[in-house]
This record gives structure tokens, sequence and C-alpha cells, in this order.
């Protein structure tokens, strides 16, 4: 089996468009950007770091981390966005919680409850059909 993934930018733009950005608006869309500095709102946010020196394997544990915490969060009714923004600006977060240089900073999690209203809580991303992102080998 092999999976293949589209780029990002279709789901920013269908984000975006969902908030009245317009593509080609570089200033609405870097403050949209700027928004993840400010966990979009969110009360809380959970910054999850690795041991540099596992390498690759302890971003993996790390992801999937992620996918149960999103999961538990949903579970009892929270709202939560991952950011890997938050990772390019891993110096300001280790400087901020006073974390060693040996952890490496990977995304953060923003979580709290969704205000159903924002538009941005009413966007949904396509999805391809199976046959389009997957190739079975016999």
């Amino acid at each position: 089996m092999r999976a293949s993934f589209s780029s990002g930018d279709d789901c920013a733009w269908q984000l975006y468009n969902s908030v009245g950005i317009e593509k080609g608006d570089r200033a609405a869309s870097a403050g949209q950007v700027a928004k993840n500095f400010e966990f979009f709102g969110a009360p809380h946010v959970a910054i999850i770091t690795t041991e540099q020196a596992l390498g690759t394997y302890g971003a993996i544990d790390c992801g999937l981390y992620l996918g149960y915490l999103l999961l538990a969060a949903h579970s009892v009714g929270l709202a939560s966005i991952p950011q890997a923004a938050l990772g390019a600006v891993s110096p300001v977060i280790r400087e901020q919680f006073e974390l060693p240089d040996e952890r490496q900073v990977l995304f953060g999690v923003s979580f709290g409850y969704a205000d159903e209203s924002h538009p941005a809580n009413r966007f949904r991303t396509t999805r391809a059909e199976l046959d389009d992102v997957v190739t079975w080998a016999s």
C-alpha cells in the first residue's frame, strides 16, 4: 500500500476563504498566520517537546501522542488545534518556558471550548476519495 498526500495549500485556502480571506491578500493571510501565536484565542496551550537525541523516533512518538491527545480532548467536549507553527518559534518558546537546548520543540496544541459561531469552526476540509490517495498492491 502506498499513500500520497496533496499539499496543504488547498486546505489552507479553504480555511482562509471560510474566514473571508481572498487568495493573494497577503496582509490578511499574514494576520491569520499570526493567530497561531495568540493560540487562536484558546485559553490553554500545550507545548510538545522531545529529546533531541531521540531524533525521528522522538518526533514519531510525539505525533502519536498528538493524535491521542486530540481524540481525548474531543471525547470530553474540548476543541483543540494542533499548531506546527509554534515549532518554528522554538527559541522563544524555549526561553519562555526555560527549556534546555536538548529539548526540541515540535508543535503546540491550543485547546478550550470552541466558539461555534466562528466561521473557522464550521469549516471542514474536503476529503479525497480513498482510491485517489492509496494504491493497493497485491
